[in-house]
């Protein structure tokens, strides 16, 4: 899926890191900084955070983008609240799928 959205092998690799990682673009940077913000208990978002995205996103882009982090993080909170966590199948990896053309290739076979 996330390559269908343009997201790189690089940037999987990078994600733990993403604050430092060159494969992200500041503005990739802010939009992850944000979501950490609004997931911490209590929230907290800076107004300077807060300004900064305004300034590269209008109004409905805002309240989805906000809408989308607020979803999974209800969806992370409700499946912790009935004990369904991560197995750890990818501890501190991420899930490297196959290249497009082999994927075209197996379903053909």
């Amino acid at each position: 899926m996330g390559r269908a959205e343009g997201i790189t092998e690089e940037q999987l690799r990078e994600l733990h890191a993403y604050q430092t990682s060159a494969a992200f673009s500041p503005l990739e940077r802010l939009v992850m900084e944000y979501a950490e913000a609004m997931t911490r208990t209590p929230v907290e978002v800076p107004e300077a955070m807060f300004a900064a995205l305004r300034e590269q996103f209008n109004e409905p882009q805002m309240v989805e983008l906000t809408a989308s982090i607020a979803w999974e993080n209800y969806r992370a909170r409700f499946d912790h609240a009935f004990g369904i966590e991560a197995q750890g199948f990818s501890e501190g990896a991420y899930c490297a799928l196959p290249a497009p053309q082999a994927v075209s290739r197996a379903a053909g076979s």
